[in-house]
């Protein structure tokens, strides 16, 4: 795996991966201007909500729950001070389906924060990473 970062200007970059798909960042927009992107801590949390998401996801399905749709909030705190590294991480799941089975969905869960997300495991080394779920039942 192999990625790239390109400075822009100010704190912009853009990232972009080995397959092509790119993404811009910044640490902080320039004064009077919007800030045009995530910051690289902020992708760092995404990739957990992602790769914890698409677990949860394969996991339930294969299981043969009717999820129709998964979010994943995350939250985290950092410490005071440098390195500003993330010291509690928390990934919130609400899972929406038809009929969906609690056991199912907190081994899905439980599955993907011990064994499979790869994000989150990592990270676990040096913060505290706990998860939630909830079921919202659809028609």
């Amino acid at each position: 795996m192999k990625v790239t970062s390109k400075w822009i200007d100010g704190m912009c970059f853009v990232g972009t991966t080995e397959a092509g798909h790119s993404v811009v960042m910044e640490g902080s927009a320039q004064e009077g201007q919007a800030k045009r992107g995530p910051s690289p801590m902020e992708m760092l949390l995404l990739g957990v909500a992602g790769c914890s998401s698409i677990d949860v996801v394969m996991i339930a399905e294969k299981q043969r729950q009717d999820i129709v749709d998964c979010r994943a909030t995350v939250t985290a705190k950092r410490a005071d001070d440098t390195p500003r590294v993330f010291t509690e991480i928390h990934i919130h799941f609400e899972v929406l389906g038809r009929n969906l089975k609690e056991s199912a969905i907190e081994k899905a869960v439980q599955m993907s924060a011990e064994k499979y997300c790869s994000a989150s495991i990592m990270l676990g080394k040096a913060a505290k990473v706990t998860h939630s779920f909830e079921i919202v039942e659809t028609a």
